[in-house]
């Protein structure tokens, strides 16, 4: 047997992804729409990603200006640069070893960046506390948490490690529980309660786990994703008074707290509930809280930064989690800056203050938009359902199909929401994605979609929608 066909089984245990069907599909019709084969449509629409600079959205001038004169240090001296960027720029430069962004930097990030986000959480979180020996950046959120996983889930201990999941949840933590060999022990929010989480249901989850794994975490994400709910102050307080009683960790995904645009809606960190609820659980409740540099308004997906901080860990763990943090060296340079422009933006006076903030009230406004409109279609449409996206980049709808469309998807060996997705990117040039992906109840199914979009895309989007939808349901009613 080669080495190759030596895969861990626990790789094998990894579900393939449904966009694999629609990603082979796409590739097929945008290679026809090069060699002019006729479509309904001139061109396909991707919607598929929360990616708000492939959506169309403009990168915000000022991180991109910096960035430049750190790459290019002569524009340091340049006066096409606002003064700010240029003395931004010549800071991060300062604080590289040799004054470029080529070198290696410590493994937890450039000690002034450290520092920097550690301020800005204490802001963040209206005085509490936060040390710099606490925080680590990664390339990206996901890799924090891939870390996380590792320190916890044991791949050799009887019963098998157990992380309690929401269902929906995003599927790269998912597969990488299984890849680790641990157990997804899901929890399902509540959807006709706008996707809510309930206390109840965590118990629910935890019984379940017995005789099959032995659960040491609980994974949140706020906002959700894909589900687009914020948790409440008492919600949060539940969720920590559960995670003391079992003796679990909390795993807070928090990288959509910029993205908050419900009516009633505020982001309030985990940290800051664990803190303010003060003893016996602000100083005993084990947290990692993560947040990253490809979400929000900066959205800087490709320069792959992000950060988690650490609360209440024994100081023992903290130097195992320090030497897991070094074998990766440390994180790509322009995403540890990246960083430091996210949390440390342009403040009224400085130069570049006013283009910035029309820039992120533009992204804000856009949002708002958006999301509106997203519920006045879907919902106006016969099978669909789509709860209040309250934050975060995506719309989560329920798609009420009828039997004989899932019999049609049934003979095509794929699952029905899948099938509705396949039909609506060959038939409309849309791609977005199936609810399965993300896990969903028994019997019901959905479709997940971008709302990072420009205005006149979403609109785009909505319309094809809607002209395919009303075909669709005619066809298989």
């Amino acid at each position: 047997m080669s080495v190759l066909q030596k895969i861990s089984q626990n790789i094998k245990n990894i579900k393939p992804l449904e966009y694999e069907i629609l990603a082979r599909r796409l590739g097929l019709m945008m290679k026809e729409l090069r060699q002019g084969v006729r479509k309904p449509f001139k061109e396909v629409i991707n919607v598929s990603m929360g990616d708000l600079h492939t959506s169309g959205l403009k990168p915000l001038s000022f991180v991109r200006q910096v960035l430049a004169a750190c790459l290019y240090p002569q524009l340091v001296n340049s006066s096409r640069l606002p003064v700010d960027v240029r003395q931004r720029a010549q800071r991060l430069l300062g604080e590289c070893v040799g004054g470029s962004i080529g070198s290696y930097t410590a493994t937890a990030g450039i000690p002034e960046v450290v520092q920097r986000i550690s301020e800005f959480i204490t802001r963040r979180d209206g005085g509490v506390p936060s040390s710099p020996d606490n925080i680590y950046i990664s390339p990206g959120s996901q890799w924090c948490l891939m870390n996380m996983l590792k320190v916890l889930v044991n791949s050799e201990s009887s019963p098998r490690t157990g992380v309690l999941t929401p269902v929906p949840s995003h599927c790269t933590t998912t597969s990488s529980i299984v890849g680790l060999g641990g157990v997804i022990v899901p929890y399902y929010l509540t959807e006709e309660n706008g996707w809510q989480l309930q206390v109840e249901e965590l118990q629910r989850a935890l019984d379940s786990a017995k005789g099959i794994c032995n659960p040491v975490a609980l994974y949140i994400i706020n906002p959700g994703n894909p589900s687009g709910q914020v948790q409440s102050r008492k919600s949060m307080q539940e969720v920590i008074q559960f995670v003391r009683e079992n003796r679990l960790f909390l795993l807070a995904d928090e990288v959509y707290q910029d993205l908050v645009y419900g009516e009633h809606s505020e982001f309030i960190s985990y940290k800051r509930v664990l803190a303010e609820m003060g003893p016996p659980h602000a100083d005993t409740v084990e947290l990692a809280s993560f947040h990253s540099a490809s979400k929000g308004f900066i959205g800087e997906c490709g320069l792959r930064g992000g950060y988690v901080e650490l609360v209440n860990l024994d100081p023992a763990v903290m130097k195992h989690i320090h030497t897991l943090f070094s074998t990766d060296s440390c994180a790509p340079v322009l995403g540890q800056m990246a960083l430091d422009l996210m949390v440390n933006p342009p403040q009224p006076g400085d130069p570049s203050y006013p283009l910035d903030d029309m820039e992120r009230e533009h992204i804000r406004k856009t949002l708002v938009h958006n999301v509106k409109r997203v519920s006045e279609v879907l919902n106006s449409l016969p099978g669909f359902c789509c709860q209040p996206v309250e934050g975060g980049a995506f719309a989560f709808p329920r798609l009420f199909l009828p039997p004989k469309a899932i019999q049609k998807a049934k003979e095509m060996g794929m699952q029905p929401d899948t099938f509705y997705c396949v039909r609506l990117l060959e038939e409309a040039g849309v791609l977005i994605l199936p609810g399965c992906e993300y896990g969903q109840k028994e019997d019901t199914h959905h479709v997940r979609f971008c709302i990072l979009n420009p205005q006149e895309t979403m609109e785009e989007v909505l319309r094809r929608i809607s002209c395919f939808h009303t075909q669709f349901m005619r066809e298989v009613s």
